[in-house]
């Protein structure tokens, strides 16, 4: 994919772009909430789909040894803040999902462009995990990540013991 098809992707060192968004229970959350943590935002195309579902189970079933080690995650997709709350719901979800149905978020996070499905292309959201450090800068970028094994990627990438 050329940059002239997505969005600028982030690089290590990079200032994460601010933002705010309304989390499934309807509150606004703010990536200045999270200073001083280290922050893992990770973009998933759909709520309820069997890819996002298992990529959430796996930060879901992960998440204690994650804020063991410091570490915070926030799930953001373009679905309906309706539809959110029916997946954290469904899925016993323990971290906040964020809903950026304009997908504004996604683009400045260079998590929206061209994607090709079954020989179509389309625009849409692109599975991508970016870690943020405790002074607000891109730590880790990843791009077309898959929704299998992704935390175990993850953590091997950062360093961190693969549990």
């Amino acid at each position: 994919m050329s940059t002239s098809e997505t969005t600028a992707r982030l690089a290590v060192g990079d200032k994460a772009p601010e933002f705010t968004l309304t989390d499934a229970a309807g509150n606004s959350l703010s990536l200045s909430d999270y200073r001083g943590k280290k922050t893992i935002v990770y973009f998933y195309p759909a709520a309820s789909t069997p890819g996002c579902t298992k990529q959430a189970c796996d930060f879901r079933d992960s998440i204690e040894s994650l804020k063991s080690l410091g570490y915070q995650v926030l799930g953001i997709s373009p679905d309906k803040v309706s539809k959110l709350e029916k997946f954290v719901a469904n899925e016993s979800l323990n971290f906040p999902t964020l809903s950026d149905e304009d997908h504004a978020v996604a683009e400045a996070y260079g998590a929206w462009g061209e994607k090709k499905n079954y020989g179509r292309v389309y625009e849409g959201l692109i599975r991508s995990t970016i870690v943020v450090d405790e002074e607000g800068n891109v730590a880790l970028a990843q791009y077309n990540v898959r929704a299998t094994g992704h935390v175990a990627k993850l953590r091997r990438d950062l360093g961190i013991d693969p549990k």
